[in-house]
């Protein structure tokens, strides 16, 4: 285990409510200390200009005011975009504790994705967040039979633990790769980009390749726990279809899942969403934190990082993937073919090649 963690906890300018978020933190990391860990602990950007984050593994965490702001954060965010690789080599988790129900999860995926795009690995599952009402906690409240804040501790070491013992994967062997597309190769800009990503892959990656256009992608309706449990045991699905067929095998053999999409209304394709959601059955049943999540945006006008920041939430928050050092290749193109005219566009994609590899 590493034996030093950077806390940064960007200042709150209403004291009030930090009380609740320190009360949970503090006796994890006097644990963790005891234990022989070192503690550095950053409350003001300012104090990060002596620290450097690079190699370094780093708890974010985060305290909302009553409007659900922290002005702090956002000075943080700053030097993220202006200093691209400050994070390069660190592991990161985080803590957003927040006064109502709203704003933590969209707060902590313009996290993720900024401190990523800066070096930035983030483990599966590497955010706690604390609503208001802890509402949040309810389920696991009434499994473990206590309190919603001793979950909220349970949680926080847990998250402590894991950025201090995860390992960043580093492969010899050739890895088995999973692209998924909705797109049509006729206009796909986004598909072009793909091609070029896929000839820097090839000579050490087995590529599967998966059209969700080949058939008809059936959406999550919302099956009984128990069903969907008993359907992802077994690697199926109640809805059957292409996800079942053929995308599920597929995901279990990957080491690497690349998802190649085009920035449709600033969201993901309905087809994909659909995946997403379908995903749920065989995640319940099989472990997807040893696997990458890589994603490819092609954004017509804008928003590429809102189509980024949904995929961080769908596939690392929610289903455990790895977020590896800046995961997302994001280029704007609209005219169809426009996207072979972008500057170094063939370094750019040998470049991210050469990241999954």
């Amino acid at each position: 285990m590493n034996r030093r963690l950077i806390v940064v906890r960007p200042v709150c300018e209403l004291q009030g409510r930090t009380q609740r978020m320190w009360s949970v933190l503090d006796p994890v990391l006097n644990k963790i200390e005891k234990e022989g860990t070192e503690i550095v602990l950053a409350e003001k950007v300012s104090q990060l200009d002596d620290i450097t984050l690079g190699g370094e593994r780093v708890l974010f965490a985060i305290c909302l005011n009553d409007a659900g702001i922290n002005m702090e954060y956002y000075r943080l965010l700053e030097g993220f975009r202006k200093h691209p690789g400050c994070m390069k080599g660190s592991v990161g988790g985080i803590i957003v504790d927040g006064s109502s129900e709203l704003y933590t999860k969209a707060l902590a995926r313009r996290m993720a994705f900024s401190a990523n795009n800066a070096g930035c690995t983030f483990p599966g599952k590497p955010l706690v967040e604390a609503t208001g009402s802890l509402g949040n906690f309810h389920v696991l409240s009434k499994i473990r039979g206590v309190e919603p804040i001793e979950v909220y501790s349970q949680q926080t070491e847990a998250l402590v633990r894991k950025i201090l013992g995860f390992e960043i994967p580093s492969e010899d062997r050739r890895l088995n790769v999973l692209a998924l597309h909705a797109s049509q190769r006729r206009t796909s800009n986004t598909l072009l980009l793909w091609d070029k990503v896929r000839r820097g892959l090839e000579e050490r990656a087995d590529i599967t390749e998966i059209s969700l256009r080949d058939g008809a992608v059936t959406d999550c309706i919302g099956c009984k726990y128990e069903d969907c449990l008993h359907f992802g045991e077994n690697g199926r699905c109640f809805y059957g279809g292409i996800i079942t067929e053929r995308v599920y095998p597929a995901i279990l053999d990957a080491d690497v899942l690349i998802m190649i999409c085009p920035n449709y209304n600033d969201a993901v394709s309905a087809n994909f969403t659909a995946f997403i959601n379908r995903l749920t059955a065989l995640f319940r049943a099989h472990d997807f934190s040893s696997k990458r999540i890589y994603a490819l945006v092609v954004s017509g006008y804008s928003g590429g990082d809102i189509v980024s920041e949904q995929i961080i939430g769908a596939l690392n928050f929610n289903k455990s993937f790895i977020l590896p050092d800046r995961f997302a290749m994001n280029e704007t193109a609209n005219d169809p073919k426009s996207i072979l005219s972008i500057p170094d566009i063939d370094e750019k994609a040998r470049a991210f090649a050469d990241r999954i590899r």
